[in-house]
């Protein structure tokens, strides 16, 4: 699912919703999160899941090609912990598309 699509999902959901409303309200969810990890907080929804940013030290790695060594330089980067809800609802019925996606 894209964003445009979980708009659409929303507005059918709350028929007394304008279609720009919906689209200002994902958009202002979205944009607080990303603001609250860019703060180094943590977001947590119940049920669905838990949004945080880690730290990732500096390390040599390799260049997969060329197997030359790099530097890596340190980084924070996004990380998502499924809620137990969401993990029990997986669990129970995984979905047709993600049973079809295959790798070439």
């Amino acid at each position: 699912m894209i964003k445009s699509e979980l708009i659409e999902q929303v507005g059918a959901a709350n028929p007394h919703l304008l279609h720009r409303d919906v689209e200002t309200i994902v958009n202002v969810v979205f944009d607080e999160i990303s603001e609250a990890l860019a703060r180094g907080d943590r977001v947590e929804l119940r049920g669905f899941g838990a949004f945080s940013v880690k730290h990732r030290q500096a390390r040599t790695g390799r260049n997969p090609r060329t197997g030359e060594q790099v530097d890596v330089e340190e980084k924070y980067v996004p990380f998502f912990k499924t809620g137990k809800d969401l993990r029990e609802k997986l669990k129970v019925s995984p979905t047709p598309a993600a049973k079809s996606k295959k790798r070439a």
